[in-house]
């Protein structure tokens, strides 16, 4: 049942077509008045998770997970943050592990799967006992393992959490590789594989022998980079055992909170088996919401208040 029909996002004028919604932002956006506060937590695996906190006195968090190579300061981070201020919550913008500016302490990093450090966060926030309510909002990668998380946990999920809210979401990660993979999306794969490769290169200063970038120019899809890096770093068989085990689409079913995810049907990262409808209308606690228009992680809007509509939504479904 809970499949959204009529989605309210519109898109301003000349920002229809899905490569601008993506790209535009992360090249022109700004977003003032966000300051954080850096507190530096340690994992049960000895590496440390850097949070970055925006308080306003309020009694509700909410707990925000970025997209792939991403960080606190991304203008779809920073423009929630703000908005979820604006709104009348605290925010805390989780960095996976070296993604806060500083070479995280071993091998392994982090992946689309990877719900313990999540779990790291809030048992941390939840044992400091000063909330009444948490949210969890997550973009693109950060989406996915929130999903998962929540499915993991089913009713056990920590009582504090409440709701939800996700955006551009590659549910089914082995048909999203296959689509980011296509002729006409290339922009976008160089992007990311140069941002890997600096993160290998930077491991390989800090750990010397415990990882290469030999022959790294051969790699030409994020499948060939999972099988050489992420696959073996982080305990699985290859790519594909990755991509089976850290896809959320089969948790969706097992989420007891409300929780919504928002994709625009256009988004270019996106494979057909990434919008989960039939998830949708059989949970009572799942909601799909697909747009016409609004990329990956775009939603452009201009008003006055330099809000776009993902921050808008996210905050309305949370304060509902």
């Amino acid at each position: 049942m809970p499949v959204i029909d009529k989605s309210t996002y519109s898109p301003p004028m000349l920002c229809s077509n899905p490569h601008i919604q993506t790209i535009m932002p992360s090249l022109l956006r700004r977003v003032g008045g966000v300051t954080f506060e850096r507190e530096r937590i340690d994992t049960p695996d000895g590496d440390f998770l850097d949070l970055d906190w925006s308080r306003m006195g309020a009694s509700r968090l909410a707990i925000v997970l970025h997209g792939m190579e991403g960080d606190s300061t991304r203008h779809y981070v920073l423009g929630m943050v703000k908005a979820l201020n604006r709104g009348g919550w605290d925010a805390v913008a989780l960095n996976f592990r070296g993604c806060s500016g500083e070479c995280n302490l071993k091998p392994r990093f982090y992946h689309s799967g990877d719900t313990e450090d999540l779990q790291t966060t809030v048992s941390h926030i939840t044992a400091g006992n000063s909330y009444s309510e948490l949210a969890l909002i997550g973009f693109s990668l950060g989406g996915n393992v929130i999903l998962k998380y929540l499915g993991e946990k089913g009713e056990n999920v920590a009582p504090l959490i409440k709701k939800a809210v996700t955006f551009s979401v590659p549910c089914d990660l082995t048909a999203c590789e296959r689509t980011i993979t296509l002729s006409g999306r290339g922009i976008y794969l160089k992007r990311f594989l140069r941002l890997l490769h600096k993160k290998i290169q930077t491991k390989m200063k800090a750990m010397p022998g415990s990882i290469d970038d030999s022959g790294y120019s051969r790699i030409k899809t994020l499948k060939e980079f999972d099988d050489r890096y992420t696959a073996p770093l982080h305990g699985f068989k290859d790519a594909l055992d990755y991509y089976e085990k850290s896809s959320c689409g089969p948790f969706l079913s097992h989420i007891s909170i409300p929780t919504l995810l928002v994709s625009s049907a256009d988004d270019p990262f996106l494979a057909e088996s990434a919008y989960p409808f039939q998830q949708a209308r059989t949970s009572p606690n799942f909601f799909l919401e697909v747009t016409d228009f609004g990329g990956h992680v775009g939603f452009i809007s201009f008003n006055g208040l330099g809000e776009y509509w993902s921050e808008f939504r996210a905050v309305r479904f949370l304060n509902d």
